[in-house]
């Protein structure tokens, strides 16, 4: 090149740089590294590779929703699936005053309505859809238990468009917030964004749950996930907005409240008027309330019918075998023998408070975005471990800001996800969703150890604690066969669920109390260099 030697090479014609690289010959073999690349290795451009990454997920679900669902054919109490269209079926046919009462036409033995009413109003639009093409599937006391393959492929459509809608357009809203914001700091590369979208959309617990099992999780922890890029993005009335939507979905969204409410109070008092900055996040909130509730406003009475519904403290405070505190210390101490209804209620409400106050008061004191979705995380696993009336489903909560966390803790989140998938394992195999719980998690592996992704990155593990870690994750190896070949003791019927339930409360809590000491040591460290102003 010019100004590297005074012989100017152009004048040697037989002569060659050192410098210069070698041309390659037309029937030469590829260069691996770009025959291989794959979606998260940017090859193409940013839209064509997002396009890519969503069909993929898309796809995914498609596959997953080809198979059955909760309660196929199990007359007379069916499952999830029946719940789902019952619904539909109660808010077509009757006016809203009806949906939450007990009347000849709403028999609330059988699968009563039991969220808010933004549940009802997205189950009332799914029936005007169904209605039109199989009117049958939602005729009203004659379609109880209906089932058909037509039936069967509405229903599954109607999760699908749902999470096209909502779930996809909020993770792509997140990523980009995240990356533009520079959320983990400059350790983070660039091109991980195509890595987390990845995470956030081929989430194996969300796939199963709502395309295998059949729910509509994907509004509530869409609305949610829309809520937090608004926050990273710095749209704070659009966020809590989005929030309030999410509670009135699904009552289970409150278990990101305290978060949320520790963020933006954290950042209101920062501010030059922090009285006016709350005052109108509590008018968005209210306005957003009320809206949703209008139909139930007329009186108190109506409301309470509604709430109440909401709140089914009857139930007992924990459903299955679910790896909570409360079910899992269930095996030494009988709560629902020793206790009555009130004083469990006061006893999970204080533990989860105190669960989720160190999170809550760090994010009041210091909000920053990355803090945030620790919070997130501590918070929803406060209420998963310690509430009232869990679920085993519950676990898609805390798995939302894992996998939102995935650049920042990839081992965290691999960690995670595969104990959240494991939790729900009896559920799957009583489903009979083991095909599509096989495959979900191989794909999940293949995409977070594949070349250019991020689980290289995080904390360094000792050869000792690999060696702990890894025991937990050898019987839960092991379990997968034994629960499916093995008969447990007549005495004791469900000792596989209770085994698999021990070792995911273990690891639960080890995860809890990680993540809580990570969001504090925020406030001993600096900012990372490359991230932006969060206030």
């Amino acid at each position: 090149p010019p100004g590297t030697n005074q012989v100017r090479h152009q004048d040697l014609p037989e002569a060659k740089s050192p410098m210069a690289k070698p041309k390659k010959s037309r029937n030469s073999a590829p260069d691996p590294s770009v025959a291989a690349r794959l979606p998260w290795q940017p090859s193409a451009p940013p839209l064509a590779t997002a396009l890519l990454i969503s069909f993929a997920a898309l796809l995914l679900r498609a596959l997953v929703s080809v198979g059955p669902y909760s309660g196929q054919g199990a007359a007379p109490k069916f499952g999830d699936y029946e719940a789902q269209r019952h619904w539909m079926e109660l808010t077509l046919h009757l006016p809203s005053s009806d949906w939450y009462r007990n009347t000849s036409d709403n028999d609330l033995a059988h699968w009563g309505l039991d969220y808010p009413p933004l549940s009802a109003y997205q189950s009332r639009l799914h029936a005007h859809l169904i209605n039109a093409s199989l009117p049958d599937a939602v005729a009203l006391r004659s379609s109880r238990g209906f089932e058909s393959q037509e039936s069967k492929l509405l229903m599954r459509w109607t999760v699908l468009s749902s999470d096209l809608i909502l779930f996809f357009p909020a993770a792509l809203w997140f990523v980009w917030a995240y990356m533009k914001d520079g959320v983990g700091g400059s350790g983070e590369r660039r091109e991980g964004w195509t890595w987390l979208l990845a995470m956030v959309l081929l989430n194996p617990c969300l796939v199963l749950i709502d395309h295998g099992h059949f729910q509509y999780n994907c509004i509530s922890l869409g609305l949610t996930l829309g809520a937090i890029a608004g926050i990273l993005s710095r749209n704070e009335l659009v966020a809590a907005a989005l929030f309030s939507l999410a509670i009135n979905h699904k009552q289970m969204s409150m278990y990101f409240a305290p978060a949320f409410f520790g963020h933006l109070l954290g950042k209101c008092l920062k501010r030059k008027y922090p009285i006016v900055e709350i005052m109108k996040l509590g008018f968005v909130v209210l306005g957003t309330f009320a809206l949703v509730w209008w139909p139930y406003l007329h009186s108190y009475e109506a409301a309470m019918q509604v709430i109440s519904r909401l709140a089914p403290f009857e139930r007992g405070i924990y459903e299955d075998y679910v790896a909570n505190f409360w079910c899992t210390t269930s095996v030494l101490i009988k709560w629902k023998r020793l206790y009555a209804i009130k004083p469990l209620k006061l006893m999970s409400l204080s533990a989860t408070i105190l669960a989720f106050l160190p999170s809550f008061i760090q994010q009041v004191k210091s909000p920053s975005n990355l803090g945030f979705l620790y919070s997130l995380l501590n918070s929803s696993f406060s209420f998963y471990l310690f509430s009232y009336q869990v679920h085993e489903k519950s676990i898609l909560l805390p798995l939302l800001p894992a996998s939102l966390l995935a650049l920042h803790e990839p081992h965290l989140h691999g960690w995670f996800t595969y104990y959240a998938l494991f939790s729900m394992y009896p559920l799957i195999c009583r489903d009979q969703l083991l095909l599509q719980y096989i495959s979900v998690l191989g794909l999940f592996v293949l995409i977070y150890y594949s070349p250019g992704g991020n689980y290289g990155k995080g904390m360094k593990i000792s050869s000792g604690t690999m060696a702990v870690l890894s025991l937990p994750l050898l019987c839960s190896i092991l379990l997968h066969t034994v629960y499916l070949q093995i008969e447990p003791p007549k005495r004791y019927p469900f000792l596989f669920d209770a085994l698999i339930m021990f070792i995911c409360f273990s690891q639960f809590i080890i995860l809890t109390l990680y993540t809580n000491y990570k969001q504090w040591m925020l406030d001993f460290h600096p900012r990372p260099v490359g991230s932006k102003k969060d206030l």
